[in-house]
């Protein structure tokens, strides 16, 4: 009895490690309706720059379109979504006015040089290792608070 006893404890022992360790890795995944939301962070303004850009990667598991129609951040007036492409030898950047559509079963990434958030009216720098509040609002699966990591000007948050 007593080395069953020790058998189950042990087997205890090793599934909540395991547990809490899968909970640790996703913790910067937030969830709302069939939409995941993977790891929101922001780049740290350069100097005194009262501007920064925001990044994220959106899964659609679900059958239906949604879109991402406003993003709120503490700290910030206003942000955009905007997207950026090459036209010729100049980099151009135009909002999307109409928010950023996350097909059915695919995903959308938000990444530098390309799709993401445009935040302006910066109160005070955002510095590297902060948490930064926020919401994201979704035209059909809501709102949903999210906390944005602020990585290096220089950084990517795919390398943590």
């Amino acid at each position: 009895m007593k080395l069953l006893t020790q058998t189950f404890a042990t087997c205890l022992f090793i599934l909540s490690s395991l547990l809490l360790d899968t909970n640790s890795a996703s913790a910067h995944e937030i969830i709302i309706g069939k939409l995941v939301i993977h790891h929101p962070w922001i780049r740290q303004p350069i100097g005194s720059a009262t501007v920064a850009s925001g990044y994220t990667k959106i899964d659609n598991t679900g059958t239906e379109d949604d879109t991402l129609i406003k993003a709120t951040i503490e700290g910030i007036t206003t942000v955009q979504f905007h997207t950026m492409k090459m036209d010729g030898d100049t980099m151009k950047m135009r909002e999307l006015t109409d928010g950023i559509v996350i097909p059915a079963g695919k995903s959308v990434e938000m990444k530098p040089k390309d799709l993401h958030m445009m935040m302006s009216g910066l109160k005070s720098a955002f510095m590297e290792g902060e948490e930064v509040k926020g919401t994201l609002t979704f035209a059909k699966a809501g709102t949903v608070a999210v906390d944005y990591e602020v990585v290096a000007p220089d950084g990517d948050a795919h390398a943590h």
